[in-house]
């Protein structure tokens, strides 16, 4: 698991109006390290422009350098549409630097408008960045995307591109040279691509998908780093644009040692979303710079944007031998059902957790099979084997709002709890069959242990009537002598607070949004917070649940600052639980691990979680392990 951090300088280059042949757009580009300047190559559009009888946006490649990795300077046309091939345009660079000798791949573009065998790969080569020696076509099919593995593999010069891109579906292949010459074969590419099946990746996961190679390859000590282009629901033609990271062989890099299961980063921020063509994160290049991989790419194709990655928690990542830093209880499910017992005959799940007096509380959801919740009880000692569970619901709807009366879908459900000073207060959803709001209960610690349960307080709604809302627990102290609350509203994870802890006239009446769903990824649908936060040295740490199109549940963690927890410091990029398992897969809803609670004992978190809303669970992570996963390299 890893973060994904975008620089706080972006965008890096965009277009400048005075400048005629980048006035539109600057994007997709693609940087080459020599000494200490490093020196970028990236898309620059012209304004509208008479060309060759055509009114067309001519694209060109440019250039700019920098020496401090934020400031690019002396920019300028660098690789010119000259030749037939390439007359109109010169698109998408990415640069390997071999030997003496810089290789530019880009896609030319041999008419116009354009047709799927106007569209191939040329290069040109360099010496040194400022001055074009040759120029040459590559490919004599369509294809884009094409970079230089910046070493000899086996002796050979090679190459990833992305074939058969405007003819889908595409391919990202691998292709070897004897030497500079035949990269320009038509002969070569002939017969290589008679074998295109033996020489492509195999990366795609379904028929919907599009793939184009992002960066040039980059050398780690576990394997090449590959970051390319995903575009989910290509074919629906409601594309959504992903970045991903494959990880290859040393020696054969055909062999996929590992990979990410979705995209790491979607459009987000104001320079991706709207733009030339909005909606768009394209990685065109990557450098590895101390511990940290840059992702360099383009915004809505119109600006050129960085974002950063601890390099040794991506690989751990990707590596399938390093253990999943999660580990589940070896006697899960901790709970089930239980014969006779017919306020949970439909399900527990979904459990809150407080450790107190020596043991670990867990109050948990329970179901009848009309879908009537109430609240059940179950203590461990260790944590993980339970020593005792009550024969009866601790908790039961009382009032109207909690669908007292209700023989079916009503109740109390999905709890979390917190301890503020000798209370322990109960937040959990009221659904009266209608709406489900945000209700709280409290009782002394004291009665508690005493298990004294008529001496819960008299529930309160604290959500706007008529507004669903759920997901919502009290973080357990005062910041800025305020209470905080988090809550879901439309799958958003939101924030409000309050000046006291009496609920009997406050009400939530703002939604702060704190974590959105990202479209196209493991947490597309909706997100909800987990259980309320822990404090640590480097903020809040904040457990919650993503819900992807699929509707499978996993779960998520984010750091939010200590002063002001409506401020996210880091938001890891995967998930670090989804369902596996037989009892997550299969039961009243279908790939589900639902956490709301979580406790931390000797440096170890447990979080409590329901597996697909029929048994409660557990697993266990060390609290330095998910600090250092959602570390951001600067």
């Amino acid at each position: 698991m890893f973060t994904v951090k975008r620089a706080e300088s972006n965008p890096q280059i965009s277009p400048i109006r005075e400048h005629f042949w980048e006035a539109t757009a600057t994007f997709n580009w693609c940087p080459v390290k020599n000494n200490k300047t490093t020196y970028v190559v990236y898309r620059a559009v012209s304004d509208n422009e008479i060309f060759r009888d055509q009114k067309i946006q001519l694209s060109v490649i440019a250039r700019a350098e920098t020496l401090n990795g934020k400031d690019f300077k002396n920019r300028e046309p660098f690789i010119i549409p000259e030749k037939d091939y390439e007359k109109f345009g010169c698109e998408d660079p990415r640069v390997t630097k071999l030997g003496d000798t810089y290789y530019i791949f880009y896609t030319a573009l041999s008419e116009y408008p354009f047709t799927p065998d106007s569209i191939k790969v040329a290069v040109a080569l360099s010496k040194d960045m400022k001055t074009v020696q040759e120029k040459h076509l590559v490919t004599p099919f369509n294809a884009k995307a094409m970079a230089l593995f910046p070493e000899k593999i086996n002796g050979k010069m090679a190459a990833l591109l992305t074939v058969n891109t405007d003819l889908p579906p595409s391919e990202i292949a691998y292709a070897e040279f004897d030497d500079p010459e035949e990269m320009y074969s038509e002969s070569f590419w002939n017969k290589w691509y008679e074998k295109l099946p033996e020489n492509a990746l195999k990366i795609r996961r379904n028929k919907n998908e599009q793939i184009e190679l992002g960066a040039p390859p980059l050398k780690t000590e576990k394997g090449w780093l590959v970051i390319y282009s995903h575009i989910s629901k290509y074919t629906e033609g409601r594309p959504i644009f992903g970045i991903e990271v494959l990880l290859l062989d040393l020696k054969d890099p055909k062999i996929i040692l590992g990979r990410t299961h979705g995209p790491i980063m979607v459009p987000e921020t104001y320079y991706e979303l709207t733009g030339f063509v909005p909606n768009v994160v394209f990685p065109s290049g990557a450098l590895i710079t101390g511990n940290k991989l840059e992702i360099y790419y383009g915004a809505a194709d119109t600006h050129c944007a960085i974002a950063s990655i601890p390099l040794d928690n991506l690989l751990n990542s990707l590596d399938p031998q390093t253990k999943k830093p999660v580990e589940r209880f070896s006697n899960n499910p901790i709970l089930s059902l239980r014969p006779g017992k017919k306020f949970e005959e439909g399900g527990v799940l979904n459990p809150a957790a407080i450790d107190l007096g020596g043991k670990v509380h867990l109050l948990y959801r329970a179901s009848t099979n009309k879908n009537v919740s109430t609240i059940g009880y179950a203590s461990s000692k260790d944590g993980v084997n339970i020593d005792e569970r009550s024969e009866k619901p601790i908790y039961e709807a009382r009032t109207n709002f909690e669908g007292k009366g209700r023989t079916e879908n009503g109740g109390c459900e999905d709890p979390r709890i917190s301890q503020i000073g000798d209370k322990l207060y109960m937040t959990y959803t009221a659904y009266d069959g209608k709406t489900p709001q945000v209700a709280v209960t409290s009782i002394s610690c004291d009665s508690f242990l005493k298990k004294e349960w008529d001496k819960w307080s008299e529930p309160r709604a604290v959500s706007i009537p008529g507004v669903g809302d759920k997901d919502a627990c009290l973080v357990d102290e005062k910041i800025n002598n305020e209470y905080y609350i988090f809550h879901r509203i439309d799958g958003t994870v939101c924030m409000d607070s309050f000046s006291t802890l009496d609920f009997s006239e406050q009400k939530i009446n703002k939604c702060i949004e704190i974590i959105g769903p990202r479209m196209g990824t493991w947490e597309s649908l909706k997100v909800g917070v987990a259980c309320p936060p822990i404090k640590t040295k480097l903020g809040w740490l904040v457990f919650y649940h993503g819900i992807s199109e699929t509707k499978t549940y996993r779960i998520g963690a984010a750091l939010l600052d200590l002063k002001n927890p409506t401020t996210i410091k880091a938001r890891l990029a995967t998930p670090i639980l989804e369902p596996e398992k037989d009892y997550e897969m299969k039961g009243v809803v279908s790939k589900v691990v639902f956490p709301c609670g979580a406790i931390v004992r000797k440096g170890i978190i447990y979080l409590y979680y329901g597996g697909a809303d029929k048994v409660v669970c557990g697993a266990k992570i060390e609290l330095e392990t998910v600090l250092k996963m959602l570390k951001v390299e600067k």
